[in-house]
């Protein structure tokens, strides 16, 4: 199925290049979540590139270049291929209920440099369009690392979620700073501490089993928890400061569902 469009969805948009790797959403979904990738390629034209070709089997809705120049690669009323196998609060097929935007940065694998000003100025700009058109709650903006947590660490502890809620997309709480003295637990460890932190997770919307055992799945769960909310130290070591930031996390949903 190749989606032919010459009208973009966003006034954010400078060019259309369609991606031939797409399908309707399943059972008809409207996008009520938006996720938040880096391409982990060199250029943003190697990325459009690559996205645009039948054999690779990926593609998003939007792609943002270091100069902050944006591509419409997908319609968003279609189902573009970009989260793969995910999860998030019970759901598995994000793909049919989000909106998949592609941040462009080499990635840790390539040195990880900073998101340029005006590639988040651009970011920011798509984001609040996208979310104050559909409607998107601030719970439902997500980085990628939050719905494949065993399997992705994009965009990581150097994007600015916290620029991002100020604009009003997304959520940010102050993260509880963290103690050089408090190495954490670490894989293995069975504790109250590891209940409560995998309570909060699934709380939120992580896919995380509550057993008090800090197993590898909890343990990438911690590293995803770090990479969005405290990004000081990511380590999958769970420390009080992980801990605290998840209970101001889950406090603050929580407060903002009783409010609504």
């Amino acid at each position: 199925m190749t989606a032919v469009f010459d009208t973009a969805d966003s006034r954010c948009v400078d060019r259309i290049v369609v991606s031939p790797n797409i399908e309707p959403r399943v059972g008809g979904r409207r996008p009520d979540l938006l996720l938040l990738h880096y391409t982990g390629m060199e250029n943003a034209a190697k990325a459009i590139d690559w996205l645009s070709r039948p054999e690779s089997k990926v593609s998003c809705h939007y792609v943002v270049a270091e100069d902050g120049a944006v591509t419409q690669m997908v319609p968003e009323a279609l189902r573009a291929w970009h989260a793969g196998l995910s999860h998030w609060a019970g759901e598995t097929d994000i793909n049919s209920c989000s909106i998949g935007i592609e941040i462009q940065n080499p990635g840790h694998a390539l040195g990880y440099p900073p998101f340029p000003p005006r590639q988040m100025r651009a970011i920011e700009a798509l984001s609040a369009d996208i979310v104050g058109r559909h409607a998107i709650p601030p719970g439902r903006v997500l980085a990628h690392s939050d719905v494949a947590p065993a399997r992705k660490i994009d965009p990581g502890e150097a994007f600015d979620w916290q620029r991002l809620a100020r604009a009003g997309v997304g959520r940010w709480v102050e993260p509880e700073p963290a103690d050089a003295a408090d190495p954490g637990l670490a894989l293995g460890a069975r504790s109250e501490m590891v209940a409560e932190a995998q309570w909060l997770m699934r709380r939120y919307g992580y896919g995380a089993e509550v057993t008090g055992f800090l197993d590898q799945p909890t343990a990438f769960i911690v590293r995803a928890v770090q990479l969005h909310w405290r990004p000081a130290r990511v380590d999958c070591r769970l420390d009080r400061s992980t801990l605290e930031t998840l209970r101001r996390l889950v406090a603050m949903a929580e407060g903002a569902e009783a409010i609504v």
